[in-house]
């Protein structure tokens, strides 16, 4: 077997991936390939939990029905079972590991969200993903069947048809070596997307600078169907200060009775209660809705949360990474309130995929953000996402352990032989701040078909020149990054122009109405 053969790829190393990894290492020869460090992904920025049914009085039954309502209507009612069903072995899992989950007592502590009808969030204080990721990153560094490709960026998943033969499954992929500056060949039966999101196509967002949208965008280009792409979350609490780039505060915050409020320039009035029953503890794209509203009706910057009435010594045992944050920006949290924006943080749509993760490309899957299970539906629910990450995980190690072998060809090099080196660079750096800022101001929280229409035809521009750029020049992390950013901004725009009603995140001055009956988009590539 060559050095660059094996079993199994993986593509991303947040908690989707390394799962998958840990679950087929005992068997398989895995590879790892991450483009920056094993610890970049957005799984560490997570700072919820994990939703499971682990209380006395909660059922999987009032999950399911949460999840069902949070998705308006969208949510696959057997994917929603699968995952809810599944989601205490999960937890369990991850305790054997060693994660250090928050207790009470001797019972794991269980915090509330938005949307959710019983407390079921396990967590780890407000730093879940942090310490989930650092326990699975030790266990994949002591494991011998795992390779790790670190500083390696996926440039395209590599077909029989990409090669100029006939067939249709995936063979394995080509990245980018950030060290080296050259492209390697990876060769496997099985291959699993698990990238992540897109958050980066806009221009304030949650998500870390990894966040581009690389799988979704070389499935669809691998002939692969997406859905439901015009479903962006947007978190409604992104901590608004110049120098807090991509801080969330988390939803827990409200959870535990933290409370929206104008600011005194506004009246310092309480706002939520006029917009939905639930108040604060409405699902995430009522509250951001609700947010972007009163700031455009005042003319406000941000709006503030305030969880200051609880004591401090509640705040430093629940919240220390959100104390300790804000307290080096000067907020004080236990005297003051937040100051906060909604802000670009999930991506609900993604590859489409059946209950074991498996694409519509033979021996490619999809898991984690980057997938489009049916879970999610019209908007995820609050610490669904790292759950869906474990689940469907799993389910694909299962798939692919149970999966027959097959025979694949040689594959060649890259050809890199008919480029240069770019000598503008700045046009890419350029065409990333245009796109991510009409992105922000075409296709953000309210849309409109105007709106859209001028970010399609902008998209268009940008892909002609990108395009153009990545056929003559040597590719480099930012090229890549960008031509799969434009390719993922032109899904969400293509998904957001069909929709032509108002549902879950998807929201249109045009169309403010839900129309029946409620059914996902499905993108088909021209070579499907």
């Amino acid at each position: 077997m060559a050095a660059h053969d094996f079993d199994v790829l993986i593509a991303g190393s947040g908690l989707a991936g390394l799962c998958a990894a840990l679950h087929l290492a005992p068997t398989h020869r895995v590879g790892v390939i991450t483009k920056r460090e094993l610890e970049d992904g957005s799984s560490t920025w997570a700072q919820g939990g994990i939703a499971a049914v682990l209380a006395d009085g909660d059922s999987f039954a009032a999950h399911i029905q949460d999840t069902l309502e949070a998705g308006a209507g969208l949510c696959d009612l057997a994917t929603t079972r699968f995952v809810v069903e599944n989601a205490p072995a999960a937890i369990a899992w991850l305790r054997q590991l060693g994660v250090p989950f928050t207790l009470d007592g001797e019972r794991l502590h269980l915090t509330r969200e938005g949307g959710h009808s019983a407390r079921r969030i396990a967590h780890v204080t407000d730093a879940t993903g942090a310490a989930v990721q650092r326990t699975l990153i030790d266990a994949v560094r002591a494991t011998p069947g795992i390779t790790l490709f670190e500083q390696h960026t996926l440039v395209d998943l590599i077909t029989p048809r990409k090669l100029g033969g006939s067939g249709h499954r995936c063979l394995g992929l080509y990245a980018l070596d950030g060290v080296r500056d050259t492209v390697i060949t990876l060769r496997a039966p099985q291959t699993i997307l698990a990238t992540g999101g897109a958050g980066k196509v806009y221009l304030y967002t949650t998500n870390p600078d990894t966040a581009t949208g690389d799988g979704i965008a070389a499935a669809w280009r691998a002939g692969c169907r997406v859905a439901n792409m015009e479903f962006i979350q947007f978190h409604p609490t992104g901590l608004y200060h110049p120098h807090a780039k991509s801080f969330l505060i988390s939803e827990a915050v409200r959870g535990e009775g933290g409370r929206l409020l104008l600011p005194p320039s506004a009246g310092g009035a309480r706002f939520m209660p006029e917009h939905d029953a639930r108040a604060e503890l409405a699902p995430r794209d009522v509250v951001a809705r609700a947010i972007d509203y009163e700031m455009k009706r005042h003319g406000l910057d941000c709006v503030h949360l305030d969880i200051s009435h609880r004591s401090p010594a509640f705040l430093q045992a629940h919240f220390p990474h959100i104390l300790a944050r804000c307290a080096a920006l000067g907020i004080d949290i236990t005297r003051a309130p937040i100051p906060v924006v909604p802000t670009a943080h999930f991506t609900c749509g993604g590859v489409l995929t059946d209950l074991a993760g498996r694409s519509d490309l033979p021996g490619l899957y999809a898991v984690g953000e980057v997938a489009c299970t049916g879970l999610h539906g019209a908007n995820r629910l609050a610490s669904n996402s790292l759950l869906e990450c474990m689940v469907f995980a799993r389910a694909a190690a299962q798939a692919i352990a149970a999966a027959p072998a097959a025979e694949l060809p040689e594959l060649p090099a890259w050809d890199d032989s008919r480029v240069t080196d770019a000598d503008e660079s700045v046009v890419i750096s350029h065409n990333w701040d245009e796109l991510r800022r009409f992105m922000w101001d075409y296709v953000g929280i309210v849309r409109t078909n105007k709106r859209l229409e001028r970010a399609a035809h902008r998209i268009a521009l940008l892909q002609g020149e990108i395009d153009e750029f990545y056929a003559h020049f040597h590719v480099t992390r930012d090229l890549l990054e960008l031509r799969n950013l434009v390719q993922v901004a032109e899904l969400i725009v293509r998904s957001a122009q069909l929709r032509r009603e108002s549902r879950g995140l998807h929201y249109s001055r045009d169309h403010p109405d839900a129309a029946a009956p409620a059914a996902p988009t499905i993108l088909v590539p021209a070579m499907a």
